[in-house]
């Protein structure tokens, strides 16, 4: 099937796996960029040392294209920003939009620049700064989410600018996509449809309280970081939500040490980071370092296990996922079924060419 998306960045199908930390890793990445479809590598989780390997590793995984995503407003955007062209990655991903000084030094590089937003507005202004393409991230989806429904802002954005438009939030079978295509998406992103896949690292059990969440099982909370956040309901969630500011404070500090141990961040940097990602918000202290350690939240399930001691980001569609198939079988499934439902909308008798 090819749309804009596919010309843009030469992969087969416009199916792109998102970054997500500590789960979109060289494995998954190059899984998915075998299966025809555009995998991104998550780097704010790693080391600059780790990116670069890691990088590596997805070349001698592949030879296909394939992305990085990293934070715009991180202290060492632009060192990563260079990683990216001296190894010749073909897309960079941003989880916030970057400024309109990264995305010219990456076009110049000839990298393709797809920042993620959740507004028309910031789809607008990332267009206007040269942009390749963007991904619109609806309420549905897991992680830092915004309010308003795909199904809304989708159009909203399509209509607004004149370059490529992924759909992101909500999507996980090729139903989805003949409905992103329907209203003028060029492809779909999904995050929790490929962290629930054999080529996820993420640990057995931890996929397996995925499965058998209800829809009604993911939340939405900010007491986390402060910041609205879209993940599976669970006792830690619970705590920090009846936490006072006192326990929460000694808990976030004690997660920050954590975070700075394995990352080899300094304080200062952490709370550099912590600050940028309050985006004008009221956070208290307690929610800055939470700000600023959420990666190691999220290593507590996604490496480590111990979905007890972290939280699980997801989005609302893993309460209509039932299995674990290869990336492969993902991406074979869903073209086929939006094959097939491309062939029913067209009525009986009649054949869509593919």
């Amino acid at each position: 099937m090819e749309t804009a998306l596919t010309r843009l960045v030469g992969v087969r199908h416009p199916v792109v796996q998102t970054g997500m930390g500590w789960v979109a890793g060289p494995r998954l990445v190059s899984a998915t960029a075998n299966a025809g479809a555009l995998g991104i590598l998550a780097s704010a989780t790693m080391t600059l040392d780790h990116l670069r390997d890691a990088v590596r590793e997805v070349r001698s995984r592949t030879d296909q294209p394939f992305g990085v995503n990293l934070r715009a407003d991180a202290a060492d955007a632009g060192d990563r920003v260079r990683i990216i062209v001296d190894e010749g990655v073909r897309v960079a991903s941003f989880a916030l939009a970057p400024s309109r000084e990264l995305i010219a030094e990456l076009k110049e590089a000839g990298v393709v620049v797809v920042p993620s937003v959740g507004a028309r507005r910031h789809a607008e202004k990332v267009a206007d700064w040269g942009a390749d393409a963007v991904i619109v991230q609806g309420g549905e989806g897991g992680g830092h989410t915004g309010e308003v429904a795909t199904s809304v802002l989708l159009p909203q954005v399509v209509d607004a600018v004149d370059i490529p438009v992924v759909a992101a939030g909500g999507f996980h079978d090729g139903r989805g996509l003949v409905a992103a295509l329907a209203y003028g998406a060029a492809g779909i992103a999904m995050g929790t449809r490929f962290l629930l896949t054999s080529d996820s690292t993420v640990p057995d059990a931890v996929k397996a309280r995925y499965l058998a969440a209800t829809v009604r099982d993911v939340t939405v909370t900010t007491a986390v970081d402060g910041m609205p956040h879209r993940m599976l309901r669970t006792d830690l969630v619970d705590a920090l939500e009846r936490a006072g500011r006192t326990r929460t404070f000694a808990r976030a500090v004690r997660r920050a040490a954590g975070f700075r141990r394995l990352s080899g961040l300094t304080w200062s940097r952490m709370i550099r980071d912590g600050l940028a990602m309050k985006h004008g918000r009221d956070l208290t202290w307690s929610q800055v370092l939470l700000a600023a350690n959420t990666p190691m939240l999220l290593r507590s399930s996604m490496v480590d296990g111990r979905p007890d001691l972290g939280v699980m980001a997801s989005g609302q569609v893993a309460g209509v996922i039932d299995d674990l198939p290869s990336c492969e079988e993902l991406i074979a499934r869903v073209m086929r079924e939006s094959r097939e439902t491309l062939d029913r909308l067209a009525g009986p008798g009649v054949s869509i060419p593919h």
